[in-house]
C-alpha cells in the first residue's frame, strides 16, 4: 500500500511537498495508518487531537495513547479538550455536529498560530460510501451523491482511493498499534448501522463494490461538473448583482425548461432549505418572501430578490451638527453653501438654511410617515406612496433614509425634496446637500 499511496500523492497531491502539514489523528486504525504512511515518505507533519470527551475514561486514554506516540516518534504534537456535549446543548445541535463545529474550528486556528499550510484527515473509501448512502436515505440533490470531496480549501483527504480493508492490511503487516472506539460497535448512530448492516451486503453481491461505487462517483462528479457550468451560463442571462443583493429576472426564469434546478443551483449556498416554498415563491403575489438563516428571498413584481438580512434596528438614528460638511455613515453626503441652483438630479436638493432646525436626523421611514413633495403645492403625500408611484421594492424601501428637520421630512434621500424647505426669492442663506457616490 505504501507504493500505491506515494503513487497517488504523486499524481494528485504533489502541492503537499514541501508543505507543513497537520494530521487529524484521533487515534483509531484510520488515523494512524495515515500517520505511519506520511512519517515513512519523510513529510513535515504536526499530530492534532481532539479530546471530546464523550467516552469518559476511554477519551483521555485515547488521548494518552497519542501524546506517548507523538513523544515516541518525535513528532509535534497538539491537544485539546472540549465540553462537547454542553457545546451541542448550547447551540441547540446535535453530539456529532457539534464535534464537528469544535474540530474544524480548532484546526483552523492550528493553521495560523502554528504556520501549517494544510490539515489531512483520514477519511477513506469506506466512509464514502457510507456518506453516500445517509444522504440517499435522507433524500439528496446531485451534490450529496458526490461524495466526500478531495480537498476543502485547507482540508485534504489523501485516503479516499483506499479501502478499509486495505487499511486494516497495512496497519497488521506493519504492527501499528490503534485504539478501538467502543461507539463504533453501537448502532445507535446511522452511520453505524449502515456500516454493521447494509455495507456487508453490498460487498456481498458484488466483492468489487467498492471499486464500482468510485467509478459511479467519478461520473456523478463529471455530470455536477457539467451543471454548474450551465449553471453559470444560464445566471449571467438571468440574474444582476448590485452590490449585495441579486435581482433573478422572472419572465427569463421561467422559459427556462427547468427552472427549478437552476434556482436550486443558485441558491444552495444561501442554506435555504424550504425548495418547495422558493419554487411555489414564483407564482405568488408581490410581497411573499423565504428565509435562509442570513439571507431572504423576496417575490417583487417581475423579480426574484435575494438579499442579505439586515439587523441594523429600524430606530437607529444619526444626527448632524449644523457645522458638519460632510457625513459618512449611513450615507455619504456633503453640505456646503451655494450660490447657483442646478436641478439636474435627485441626488442633489438646495435648501433654505434658516429654515432648518440641527441637528438634523438622518432615518429609516416608518409607516405613516408623510411629506409635501417639492412643487405640490403643499400638498401632503405618504411615504409608502411614494414608493408605491415609484415602483420600489420591498429591500429598496427597507435601504430608504429620510433627512429630518425637528420631525418634518426634509429630502426623502435619492427620490424627493420636501416643499417646505424649498428656497424662496428671499432666501438668503441657500445650503446645496449631495449623495455622494
Amino acid at each position: 500500500m505504501l507504493q500505491k499511496f506515494q503513487n497517488h500523492l504523486l499524481d494528485n497531491f504533489q502541492f503537499l511537498n514541501g508543505k507543513k502539514i497537520l494530521l487529524a489523528t484521533s487515534g483509531g486504525k484510520d488515523s494512524m495508518v495515515m500517520l505511519h504512511l506520511f512519517q515513512e515518505l519523510d513529510y513535515n507533519i504536526g499530530i492534532a487531537h481532539c479530546n471530546f470527551q464523550l467516552r469518559g475514561v476511554e477519551s483521555f486514554q485515547d488521548q494518552n495513547f497519542v501524546q506517548e506516540y507523538a513523544a515516541a516518534n518525535n513528532i509535534p504534537v497538539f491537544i485539546t479538550q472540549f465540553d462537547t456535549k454542553a457545546f451541542a446543548e448550547d447551540y441547540k445541535v446535535s453530539t456529532q455536529v457539534a464535534a464537528r463545529e469544535l474540530r474544524y474550528n480548532w484546526f483552523y486556528e492550528l493553521l495560523g498560530t502554528e504556520k501549517f499550510d494544510f490539515i489531512l484527515t483520514a477519511h477513506h473509501a469506506d466512509d464514502n460510501l457510507e456518506t453516500f448512502l445517509i444522504n440517499l436515505s435522507r433524500g439528496t440533490g446531485l451534490d450529496g451523491l458526490t461524495g466526500i470531496p478531495k480537498q476543502n480549501e485547507k482540508i485534504v483527504r489523501p485516503l479516499l482511493a483506499f479501502s478499509q480493508e486495505e487499511m486494516e492490511q497495512y496497519a497488521r503487516f506493519n504492527d501499528i498499534k490503534w485504539r478501538e472506539d467502543s461507539s463504533n460497535a453501537s448502532d445507535k448512530y446511522l452511520r453505524n448501522k449502515i456500516r454493521h448492516h447494509l455495507v456487508p451486503i453490498l460487498k456481498d453481491l458484488n466483492p468489487n463494490f467498492l471499486s464500482s461505487f468510485y467509478k459511479t462517483q467519478t461520473y456523478l462528479q463529471e455530470a455536477q461538473d457539467m451543471v454548474e457550468d450551465a449553471s453559470i451560463m444560464i445566471y449571467q442571462q438571468v440574474a444582476k448583482q448590485e452590490e449585495d443583493t441579486i435581482y433573478f429576472d422572472l419572465k427569463k426564469l421561467k422559459k427556462l425548461p427547468n427552472y427549478k434546478s437552476y434556482l436550486y443551483q443558485w441558491l444552495k449556498e444561501f442554506e435555504f432549505s424550504a425548495w418547495d416554498d422558493i419554487y411555489d415563491l414564483v407564482e405568488s403575489q408581490s410581497g411573499k418572501y423565504i428565509f435562509s438563516p442570513e439571507y431572504r428571498l423576496l417575490k417583487d413584481r417581475n423579480s426574484l430578490i435575494l438579499s442579505p438580512i439586515h439587523l441594523e434596528n429600524k430606530e437607529e438614528k444619526y444626527f448632524i451638527t449644523e457645522n458638519q460638511i460632510e457625513v459618512k455613515v449611513p450615507l455619504n453626503l456633503s453640505f456646503c453653501k451655494a450660490a447657483d441652483i442646478s436641478f439636474d438630479s435627485n441626488k442633489t436638493i438646495f435648501v433654505d438654511a434658516d429654515k432648518l432646525q440641527y441637528p438634523l436626523i438622518l432615518r429609516h421611514w416608518n409607516k405613516g410617515d408623510s411629506f409635501q413633495p417639492f412643487g405640490m403645492n403643499g400638498k401632503s403625500k405618504k411615504v409608502s406612496k411614494l414608493f408605491k408611484d415609484e415602483k420600489l421594492s420591498l429591500v429598496e424601501k427597507e435601504n430608504s433614509w429620510l433627512l429630518c428637520s425637528n420631525d418634518e421630512i426634509v429630502w426623502i434621500i435619492g427620490l424627493r425634496q420636501d416643499e417646505r424647505f424649498k428656497i424662496e426669492n428671499t432666501t438668503t442663506n441657500r445650503l446645496k446637500i449631495q449623495l455622494e457616490e
